[in-house]
């Protein structure tokens, strides 16, 4: 038998494939600048925009500029840089067909076509095979839109004759009318009647279900009504868009009785959504399986199988190409249909079986975490009953407010939706690779999303994903049940204690917001304004350098209210009361330390001139007392060596509490610095004692006041003991005390100038000696 031998690959091909793996290893290059460069990138000009250079750059330069622009605002495990890292082989045959596209374009003409045709019909006929959609025809569009509005343009072709010589004139005497659901993408309708230069009145939203079935369905018994009121007012019923998985919820309309009633009707339906993906699999529900008999369809590929860069498609069913050619769903260039290309190379390379894969392994995450989500009794889900959506979307709720009387169902409610954002943020950071995110809801309100179909191929998410983000939803359930137990007594605390305000912000999921006030009520607003700025700053910054787990913040970045204090999640064993007044007492010395600051140079300044004058009064004094003599330096040198003067050095001392001077001769005689005034104690929490290793604003349990009484009995002991221990010398401290007092006469006592702003820095007091003011005074 003679061996086959295969043919050799076009060089010019081997290249291109060649080149394409030497761009891709650059531009997924894992390497990250180091500090010094990254610091030299802060400083360079290569993000601004330049001349273009005349001798121009090789292939490599041009991609390393690439990837410093893909990367150089990404941190080290940024989600973006993860998606390409999970682009895959597959990836490369998608982004490879581009390349292809552009190197096929420039072949001749009968070559470009025929290869062009069989590119558009094997594609077109492996998708239909694939998703159950008998003599189809394809559409490949970059825009998800773009395919309803060519087939809006069809249809309209079809039932207005003359709309091709008389232009939008044919459709004045009979409008169409466009009817999509409720529960569709924001903004589809405007977007498809500005296209096609229709105005918004031949747009007709259909509300969804209200009292029987999901509220996410469209309501079929409604949709009859308005089309009949439709018919009777002239108006021509044109297009239903119908979903097979909304974009919120991924529920399925009821797509069989939806064709019934467009049957009747002579109305064309079209589905779109997440769940046509199911069709590929081998048990499809009947639900989704009525979406093989609509008339258009449209799928999204490249988040589904995890391929880059390739187009969508719309599948359709017509019989006159003339009309299909009229509404751009076909073209005669060949050079159009050299997009599905990426999707050509992209479906050989999987197969059959890697798609069907694909699909059922993102169907099987789902329910698996529907399954686990069973057994969470906070945790609510919106699902289809049959289970033909792969999209989760749940919901933390609270079972405990009917037995609690101290919640309010209103307030539940109201914070509902702040709690289940901070739950799904949550979950995105903890858990990346499952990519949950937000979704609101019109009914349900702020919830929870996993769409494994739209995120799976693309980060790699596995079974262990899934059960680590139940572990984590296992762990931050519990944190939001104690927060939303705490939030009525939080308020209730506040709004009891003079000088705080309770902020109702419903946007916030945290324990509360409240706002320190000043005491101070003669202000100007400006000025007031301005010093409750500065003191919820030195506030905030203190609360966050005590030993806690509860987080403090100035708020969202551009939240409504201003100078507040935006507790975060609290835990069981939180002391409210305790937190309450601790921040009551830091608020309370601030503004205190605050105010004295302001005034202190004022006082200072009158304070020393005060003193100034009374040494000089004192200096003179000295002058008589002594005689002329003893100021000469050599003459009163010898008269102090023969009779020396035993004078008291006169002083005085500024204490800053008081404001007042006073003469330093108690400091001298005592050898000590005293003031008369006491003073005033620094607010405190009630709360101040707490066991060794025990966080602030802890309550302490049965097992720690235990051991709170054990400790009291072995201190106790451990006085008695020290109490029975003899007593030493007391001569030996007398002599230690002389020693000390002698020491203290033959040294200069030092002046004392505050360095801090504290209440108990300001008891110090500044001490001016009269014999420096004199030789001042002399010179």
């Amino acid at each position: 038998m003679q061996k086959h031998i295969p043919q050799m690959v076009d060089p010019t091909l081997a290249e291109m494939g060649k080149n394409l793996d030497e761009a891709m290893k650059i531009l997924e290059d894992n390497q990250r600048p180091s500090e010094e460069e990254r610091d030299g990138k802060k400083h360079s000009r290569k993000d601004i925009p330049g001349p273009l250079q005349g001798s121009g750059q090789n292939m490599v330069s041009i991609l390393q500029l690439v990837q410093n622009l893909m990367h150089d605002d990404e941190e080290e495990e940024s989600l973006s840089f993860r998606r390409i890292q999970n682009v895959g082989e597959q990836g490369h045959m998608a982004l490879l067909g581009h390349s292809l596209a552009a190197y096929i374009s420039v072949l001749d003409r009968d070559r470009l076509r025929k290869l062009t045709t069989r590119i558009l019909s094997d594609t077109t006929l492996w998708l239909c095979r694939l998703f159950r959609y008998d003599h189809g025809s394809a559409y490949y569009h970059e825009d998800d839109r773009e395919g309803l509005l060519k087939v809006c343009r069809l249809v309209i072709h079809s039932r207005y004759e003359d709309y091709t010589t008389d232009g939008f004139n044919a459709l004045y005497n009979k409008q169409p009318v466009i009817y999509i659901s409720a529960a569709s993408r924001p903004g589809l309708g405007q977007s498809i009647c500005n296209q096609l230069g229709l105005p918004l009145s031949c747009l007709c939203r259909v509300p969804c279900n209200t009292m029987f079935g999901s509220q996410h369905q469209m309501d079929v018994a409604l949709l009859d009504r308005l089309i009949k009121d439709d018919i009777q007012s002239g108006k021509c019923p044109l297009l239903l868009v119908a979903n097979a998985g909304t974009p919120g919820a991924g529920h399925t309309d009821k797509l069989g009785r939806l064709k019934e009633l467009c049957d009747q009707y002579n109305i064309w339906l079209h589905v779109e959504g997440v769940n046509l993906a199911t069709l590929a699999l081998g048990y499809v529900s009947s639900s989704v399986l009525a979406a093989t008999k609509c008339d258009s369809m449209t799928l999204t590929l490249g988040p589904w199988l995890g391929l880059p860069a390739v187009p969508a498609v719309t599948l359709y069913r017509h019989e006159d190409p003339s009309l299909s050619l009229a509404a751009g769903l076909t073209s005669s260039q060949p050079v159009e249909k050299l997009r599905a290309l990426p999707l050509w190379l992209s479906l050989q390379y999987l197969g059959h079986s890697g798609i069907v894969e694909r699909i059922k392994h993102a169907s099987q995450l789902s329910q698996k975490l529907l399954e686990s989500l069973k057994n969470l009794s906070s945790v609510k889900t919106s699902v289809e009953n049959d289970g033909s959506s792969p999209v989760v979307v749940f919901r933390f709720v609270y079972e405990g407010c009917k037995s609690d009387s101290t919640l309010n169902l209103s307030t539940i409610e109201r914070d509902s939706d702040a709690l289940n954002q901070w739950l799904g943020d949550q979950l995105a950071a903890l858990v990346p690779l499952c990519g949950v995110d937000i979704v609101e809801l019109e009914d349900e309100g702020t919830c929870v999303r996993f769409n494994p179909l739209m995120t799976t191929a693309v980060l790699g998410t596995t079974a262990e994903d899934v059960e680590q983000l139940v572990a984590c939803l296992r762990m931050k359930i519990p944190v939001l049940q104690n927060t939303l137990k705490l939030k009525e007594e939080f308020r209730q605390e506040v709004e009891r204690i003079a000088g705080l305000s309770y902020i109702n912000d419903y946007s916030w999921a945290g324990l509360g917001v409240l706002r320190y006030e000043q005491f101070n009520e003669e202000q100007d607003s400006d000025k007031r304004e301005a010093d409750l700025e500065k003191i919820t700053v030195a506030l905030l910054k203190k609360l966050n350098e005590l030993e806690t787990d509860l987080p403090f913040s100035s708020g969202p970045e551009f939240g409504a209210e201003k100078n507040c204090i935006y507790i975060g999640m609290a835990s069981e064993d939180l002391d409210v009361p305790e937190l309450v007044e601790t921040i009551t007492a830091m608020g309370r010395e601030i503004e205190e330390n605050t105010r004295l600051l302001e005034n202190m140079t004022e006082v200072v300044r009158k304070g020393i001139l005060e003193a100034e004058v009374q040494l000089y009064k004192a200096n003179e004094e000295r002058l008589l007392e002594e005689g002329v003599l003893r100021q000469i330096p050599l003459v009163g040198s010898m008269l102090n060596w023969f009779s020396p003067v035993q004078t008291t050095p006169k002083g005085r001392t500024f204490n800053l509490t008081a404001g007042s001077l006073e003469t330093t001769e108690t400091t001298y005689i005592s050898k000590a610095q005293t003031t008369g005034l006491t003073p005033p104690s620094t607010p405190t929490s009630a709360h101040a004692k707490r066991q060794p290793g025990q966080k602030l604003f802890k309550r302490l349990s049965r097992n720690s006041d235990a051991m709170s009484e054990t400790s009291s009995i072995s201190h106790l002991e451990e006085v008695e003991s020290l109490e029975a221990l003899p007593m030493p010398d007391t001569q030996q401290f007398d002599s230690t005390a002389d020693e000390l007092s002698a020491t203290a006469e033959n040294s200069a006592i030092p002046s004392v100038v505050p360095t801090e702003t504290s209440s108990e820095a300001s008891q110090e007091p500044i001490i001016l000696n009269a014999n420096t003011a004199e030789s001042d005074s002399l010179r």
